[in-house]
């Protein structure tokens, strides 16, 4: 597993698509569509709020990143497949116990949990439902959130089986670092460290060459792999390699 360290979010999200683009391998999705896809990634933020929490260079600024973080806290009209503020405050869509529909806040659940026991490793929520998961087309990347109390900080760490490390990380990252300051002041603590896991990370370098080119500025930023560098053509570079 990779390890990056950032002072920042923005940082971390321009350090791990400079990774990915330079390191990756090609790899045609179930779907058909073209990636660059790296080994496991643990990206660590010690201050989630520490500035920039965007990168310049992401197409997804701060007005979007607000209303993301808002839909994940507190839930919006639009409809999807699944959202994340209902996995994590309402999961259980499609099971029962005891004859009643299962409605299960994790995120409270969290809250108690750490409440109750400060020093648990048990204060934990997951987003996938097999019984609807294992059919949907879009199903949930992030898996898992973890809280815990140390040093007088609460740190949280997620997992997610797949991440677009270009295009979603980003926002994802702010989101759920938005996500471990209400959880935070609910127990009246400051947020400590944000660790980001994604076990298969990967870049969707021609459908989303448009947003690569601010990251990488023509090749003087970042030196893409010549597959990256041939599907996208917007520099000298492209026509080297």
């Amino acid at each position: 597993m990779r390890v990056i360290r950032a002072p920042t979010l923005g940082r971390a999200h321009e350090l791990v698509v400079k990774m990915i683009l330079e390191k990756g391998y090609v790899l045609e999705t179930e779907d058909g569509e073209a990636t660059v896809e790296f080994e496991e990634t643990a990206v660590t933020v010690e201050d989630p709020f520490a500035e920039p929490m965007a990168s310049g260079h992401s197409r997804f600024q701060r007005r979007f990143l607000d209303s993301y973080a808002d839909a994940l806290l507190h839930g919006s009209d639009a409809v999807f497949e699944y959202d994340y503020h209902s996995r994590l405050c309402d999961w259980g869509q499609g099971l029962a116990k005891e004859g009643a529909g299962v409605h299960a806040d994790q995120v409270g659940y969290i809250i108690r949990k750490l409440k109750e026991a400060p020093q648990s490793r048990r204060a934990v929520a997951v987003t996938w439902n097999p019984p609807v998961d294992e059919d949907l087309h879009d199903c949930p990347c992030l898996q898992l959130v973890q809280c815990v109390v140390r040093d007088g900080k609460l740190l949280m760490k997620v997992v997610f089986r797949s991440n677009d490390m270009l295009s979603a990380a980003g926002a994802n990252m702010f989101a759920l670092a938005h996500l471990q300051k209400m959880i935070a002041d609910a127990l009246g603590l400051p947020c400590g460290a944000y660790t980001h896991i994604s076990l298969v990370p990967h870049i969707y370098f021609v459908r989303d060459s448009n947003d690569i080119t601010p990251f990488c500025n023509k090749g003087t930023e970042i030196s893409p792999i010549p597959e990256v560098c041939r599907a996208c053509g917007k520099c000298p570079r492209a026509r080297s390699v």
